[in-house]
């Protein structure tokens, strides 16, 4: 019976220690605990998926801008811009007729002017130009379409210094002088290509280019090509 009452009385003073909770904190720890929240909060390492290096998204940047100025610039030199040449002067029927007739030769198919279309890149004027200076003012790009190549077709083109009475004379509509001269045969052959002055390690030349009457892109050469059937 001692011994029961004893140990009733030692519970009574041994009792289990209260659960800690924010409420039953005194203010001061309170407070305490909510600055620790705080800083820890602020501390937190951030998720590094979900952050990206300043510098990466520069050269990213960068490597985007680099690869769309390097297309822009090859599909400008590819297709440079052009307009459509001034016909200064043409031959008219009656003179390419009465020349058949004279040199027994088959009809040449005549191109009326609003046909006769003849398209020339700026820089292929600059060079037009300074030929001119060099040569004179009546110097100009003489282009002739003769059969051969390895495609049936090739381009001729030279220098001359005469207009022929069978010539097509053609000039840049802003820079000049800028001479091109195609005489009556070949107009059927060019009719809407575009005359160009290309730039590259093995050389620089004028060329003829987007020729509507050529079928594919021709030779590699730039010279030869098959006529569109």
């Amino acid at each position: 019976m001692h011994a029961t009452t004893s140990t009733r009385l030692l519970r009574s003073f041994i009792t289990s220690p209260a659960r800690c909770t924010r409420n039953s904190l005194p203010p001061a720890c309170r407070a305490v605990s909510s600055r620790a929240a705080t800083a820890a909060s602020r501390i937190a390492v951030p998720s590094f998926a979900a952050t990206t290096h300043p510098r990466t998204r520069l050269v990213s940047s960068a490597q985007r801008a680099f690869a769309t100025t390097s297309s822009a610039r090859a599909a400008h030199a590819q297709h440079p811009p052009a307009q459509h040449s001034e016909l200064l002067s043409y031959p008219s029927p009656e003179s390419l007729r009465q020349a058949d007739e004279d040199a027994d030769e088959p009809d040449v198919d005549f191109v009326p002017p609003e046909e006769a279309i003849l398209d020339m890149t700026d820089r292929a004027a600059e060079q037009l130009r300074a030929v001119a200076q060099r040569e004179g003012p009546d110097a100009a790009l003489r282009i002739a379409v003769e059969s051969g190549g390895c495609h049936g077709y090739q381009y001729k083109l030279e220098l001359a210094k005469n207009k022929e009475p069978d010539d097509y004379h053609f000039s840049h509509p802003r820079i000049k002088p800028s001479n091109i001269y195609v005489d009556a045969v070949s107009m059927s052959l060019l009719k809407g290509s575009t005359i160009d002055f290309a730039t590259e390690l093995i050389g620089s030349s004028f060329r003829v280019v987007d020729n509507p009457q050529a079928k594919g892109s021709g030779c590699g050469c730039g010279v030869s090509w098959e006529l569109k059937l």
